[in-house]
């Protein structure tokens, strides 16, 4: 079961944060998340699942950036959000979707008690120009059935800003 925008207001505080949060961003099943201005690009172009990729870091200037085809931007929600007893996921809107701009590649399913800002992979098909805080993306809320734990991985918990994979530190443990 999908929650409801109103359902989504009533929960803010509580089960839901969105923080800011603005009632104009809010849909009938949803709510928009925006862009920040920092953008996080891997320095080298064969990247390897064992080892910590280097990232540059890029400011998204108030005029705009144009993004080049083929290369992998990683950027972050401007809005933080904790969900309790509740599923966020996060879908790219289609407005942006038709401009060719794909804001999650395979990661849009958040776990119940995920806290922190959505990391977004950003990928185009052709060159588009971006802009700070436009809404690209929206979350909303699936109820969890059954008994659960929450969500506690120390990779991407209580994040501060875009993060790289941290898939290397799985290899770490094996």
């Amino acid at each position: 079961m999908i929650l409801s925008g109103k359902e989504i207001r009533k929960k803010l505080g509580k089960e839901i944060i969105i923080d800011p949060f603005n009632e104009d961003q809010l849909n009938p099943n949803s709510y928009n998340l925006r862009l920040h201005n920092e953008l996080l690009v891997y320095q080298d172009s064969i990247l390897d699942m064992k080892k910590e990729n280097k990232v540059q870091k890029i400011i998204i200037p108030e005029e705009g950036l144009l993004l080049e085809p083929g290369k992998l931007y990683l950027g972050r929600t401007i809005e933080y959000t904790k969900t309790k007893e509740l599923v966020p996921m996060l879908e790219g809107r289609s407005s942006i979707g038709r401009l060719g701009l794909f804001i999650h590649i395979t990661a849009g399913f958040g776990d119940v008690g995920f806290s922190g800002f959505w990391t977004l992979e950003i990928f185009c098909i052709q060159p588009i120009k971006v802009y700070p805080a436009v809404e690209v993306c929206q979350i909303y809320y699936h109820a969890i059935q059954g008994d659960y734990e929450e969500y506690k991985s120390g990779k991407y918990q209580n994040n501060t800003g875009a993060q790289p994979s941290l898939l290397f530190k799985d290899f770490q443990l094996k």
